[in-house]
């Protein structure tokens, strides 16, 4: 079995190269047999990022036990759905797993998330921050929005996911050849989430996560207009 870890980049600087550090690191225990591939995708970073990316992409940074690196540069922004599905045409791996390229989230994490898939317990894993993990204290109204849409995305399509718009989701490579992504946008998570629910077919799971999250003076990007959105995809998909 092979993992892919997709990891979308726009303008971290800060913080791109201490993550992908993380994830080359990242170990799994020796009975999993589990090889490692890491793509990474450049949405035409503007900031210095893709200077400090082209250094993974080049073969002498792969080193013994550690996962090969595929850095791939949009010739324009295009948003984190577009980045993500150029990662999925690179991936080569049976379990896809999606890390953002800050600091925000813990790598090890997804073992637990992994681990599920493995088992055969589950085809899809979502990685949820309200199950008691380490969690900062940070906006109230991104908690509030987060709450809203993932409870219309349950009412709509029968579900009882607790955090739709995390970043941490792992799942079959399989999974992709059932579904069609087209959102650009922060959208993804929504449409993801609900067009691997709707279809019935995958067995879908949560575990709890850890979550360091970031101000808008740190670097966050995803604003309340990305909230909006959120809810009218969860309503569009449905339709």
């Amino acid at each position: 079995m092979k993992l892919s870890i997709v990891v979308p980049v726009y303008n971290e600087k800060n913080y791109v190269e201490e993550m992908l550090n993380r994830v080359q690191r990242l170990e799994f225990p020796p009975e999993w047999n589990l090889e490692k591939e890491v793509v990474v995708v450049d949405d035409f970073s503007t900031d210095g990022s893709r200077e400090i990316l082209k250094k993974f992409n080049n073969p002498v940074m792969i080193l013994p036990n550690r996962p090969a690196f595929k850095v791939i540069f949009h010739d324009k922004n295009m948003g984190k759905g577009a980045a993500l599905r150029t990662g999925f045409k690179h991936l080569t791996g049976d379990i896809v797993a999606i890390q953002d390229a800050d600091l925000e989230y813990d790598p090890l994490d997804l073992i637990p998330m992994i681990k599920l898939i493995l088992e055969d317990k589950a085809d899809v894993v979502f990685g949820s921050r309200f199950y008691g993990n380490p969690h900062r204290v940070m906006y109230y109204h991104h908690y509030i929005g987060n709450r809203i849409i993932s409870t219309l995305i349950n009412m709509l399509y029968d579900t009882m996911l607790t955090d739709v718009e995390t970043c941490y989701k792992v799942f079959r490579r399989k999974v992709l050849d059932r579904i069609e992504l087209t959102c650009d946008d922060f959208g993804f998570e929504v449409e993801f989430t609900v067009k691997t629910a709707k279809t019935k077919l995958w067995r879908i799971y949560e575990t709890g996560i850890s979550y360091y999250g970031r101000t808008y003076n740190e670097g966050k990007k995803i604003g309340w207009k990305d909230g909006i959105k959120a809810l009218w995809y969860a309503i569009k998909f449905r339709l």
